[in-house]
């Protein structure tokens, strides 16, 4: 048991702890337990979940599975004590605290996605490289609606007028929300959340923050605390937030771009940068491994339906693998900026996917790409909007998953098989659902 957590939770007068962990949606699942229970929990060796929590669909469905139906006993849940943060929005004192799970043997939970990321850490650990990452997370202020057949509509600001008309990087758009962006900075800043920049994207009530650059663990749990921390503030202000991929028919997708670059941990220095400031070839090898690997992993970045209703024909967002500097129609961005600041901008994960899993579907690309010393094609200037080189869909994206096996062995073969039997059942319950259209169109048409 840690003596440094117990005197933390002490010291901060904490009488509730939140155990979190995240399932395969990035749902934080766990148990909140009286804070005298958790202490003496840990010194039994810490609270017990079913396994079963990382096979749950995002419908809350446990399926059929054949890679966990051979262990029906609990997974022990083990404090990471860098995670352990006050929850700002409770009037008592109360921590939530993120979580590893482990089998009764010692070993780490394969299949939980936090452990599927620190499984592609340990190979650039052992090869003494530390990855940094700078997510960018979008997401959508919409009305609070009971309702799932009602279309989402932005909510009134302080003018008491809603947003109809695109409004990208407006000031005064943004100040339209003033009371909520000022919670959810305070509720950042008492947890210790690295947010940075605030802008107004595309959409109509549509958002983004980055940021700043990091660990690359850190930085997955920092954007998994922080969904649920704009959630939480938008409840509390009488409105709904949104990370879903494409909310609304007419506005934009909302995106989790991913900046990464590469540090050699015995001289600090960015093995993406040449002594010239110039691309060095560890640059072009990860670039070349994001562009061979990137479609085979699209399911972890783009993991639901909805996801692929974000990358139409209709607004900007990648389609293809191409790079390009600048570029903001490619899959992979060359920011412009300094050589000790030289990346890669991964464009194609959605807001919707689990941060853990998309940075290390990112960073197992890269990896490969090292590896195997892979070549990246040439930088492309042209706007590539209407290049399709990715999967079209769920399914499309799935089937290409299953083929990548490179992919598979970075991230674990069991995670991958669980991902796909997940992921396989939520498409077939999308199947029973009749949309507007369908009436519409073909009701008396057909």
């Amino acid at each position: 048991m840690s003596e440094q957590l117990v005197q933390w939770l002490e010291d901060n007068k904490i009488t509730e702890v939140e155990c979190l962990i995240s399932d395969m949606a990035g749902i934080p699942r766990g148990k909140i337990l009286p804070v005298s229970k958790y202490i003496a929990g840990l010194k039994g060796g810490g609270p017990r979940l079913p396994e079963y929590v990382f096979g749950q669909t995002v419908m809350g469905d446990y399926e059929d599975s054949e890679v966990l139906h051979a262990r029906v006993g609990d997974v022990i849940l083990q404090p990471d004590i860098e995670t352990a943060f006050l929850v700002p929005w409770y009037k008592e004192p109360t921590a939530q605290i993120i979580h590893d799970a482990y089998y009764p043997d010692g070993r780490l939970v394969d299949v939980a996605s936090r452990s599927v990321l620190k499984k592609v850490l340990s190979l650039f650990d052992e090869a003494g490289l530390s990855p940094v990452i700078a997510p960018e997370l979008e997401f959508f202020l919409v009305v609070q609606n009971s309702d799932p057949d009602y279309p989402l509509q932005t909510p009134p600001g302080r003018s008491g007028r809603a947003e109809k008309a695109k409004q990208a990087y407006g000031i005064d758009a943004v100040n339209e929300f003033d009371p909520f962006f000022e919670e959810v900075y305070d509720h950042c800043d008492a947890m210790g959340l690295d947010i940075d920049t605030l802008t107004h994207e595309g959409g109509a009530g549509q958002m983004e923050i980055n940021f700043n650059h990091g660990d690359a663990l850190s930085l997955a749990d920092q954007a998994f605390l922080f969904k649920r921390t704009v959630r939480q503030t938008a409840l509390n202000h009488g409105i709904h937030a949104t990370f879903m991929a494409k909310p609304m028919q007419y506005q934009p997708g909302s995106s989790m771009h991913l900046h990464v670059s590469v540090l050699d941990k015995k001289t600090g220095k960015n093995i993406f940068a040449g002594s010239d400031g110039e691309e060095a070839e560890p640059f072009f090898n990860a670039m070349g491994g994001l562009q061979s690997y990137l479609p085979g992993g699209m399911a972890l970045m783009a993991p639901f339906v909805n996801s692929y209703r974000r990358l139409s024909l209709t607004y900007d967002a990648p389609r293809n693998v191409a790079w390009g500097y600048d570029n903001r129609t490619v899959g992979l961005r060359v920011p412009m900026g300094t050589s000790k600041n030289k990346r890669i901008e991964n464009r194609i994960p959605g807001a919707d996917a689990n941060p853990y899993l998309a940075i290390a579907v990112t960073l197992a690309c890269v990896w490969l790409g090292l590896q195997e010393q892979k070549s990246a094609s040439r930088p492309v200037q042209k706007e590539q909007d209407k290049v399709f080189t990715l999967p079209r869909n769920l399914d499309a994206a799935l089937d290409k998953l299953e083929k990548a096996k490179p992919l598979q062995e970075v991230l674990g073969e069991r995670f991958v098989s669980l991902f796909g039997e997940v992921k396989r059942a939520e498409a077939e319950a999308f199947l029973d659902v009749i949309s507007p259209w369908e009436r519409e169109y073909l009701l008396l048409n057909v």
